[in-house]
């Protein structure tokens, strides 16, 4: 059984920044992907950012070059940096983790982000 819990959001203004943190507990393994996810109002679910034990990261067009995913494996935790913020990334934010091993899929139970124009 894995658990993530997220943490760090919020309401801001158009430019401003905020910083995501998730932290795991349970069996889970550095080569584990991990990763952001958000789902705004009347839309799906969709990829913000993800990366692997090795550091590989990989973005939505949306948010390439304003925001930086990180991960911290020591400390089983995950991070989104979150710079220049938009209105348009108004969203729930959640945090996903991918077990290799088993092929089962994680979720936190989501962070309001909140960005006023």
């Amino acid at each position: 059984q894995v658990q993530l819990v997220e943490s760090g959001g919020g309401l801001v203004q158009a430019g401003g920044s905020l910083r995501l943190s998730c932290v795991a507990s349970g069996s889970i393994f550095s080569s584990d992907r991990m990763g952001w996810y958000r789902q705004a109002p009347g839309k799906q679910r969709e990829m913000v950012a993800t990366i692997t034990s090795g550091s590989n990261t990989n973005y939505a067009d949306s948010v390439k070059g304003r925001f930086t995913v990180s991960r911290d494996n020591a400390k089983k935790m995950a991070y989104l940096q979150m710079n220049s913020l938009i209105p348009e990334d108004t969203a729930v934010y959640y945090c996903h983790l991918f077990q290799y091993s088993n092929h089962m899929n994680w979720w936190g139970q989501g962070t309001q982000v909140t960005v006023s124009s």
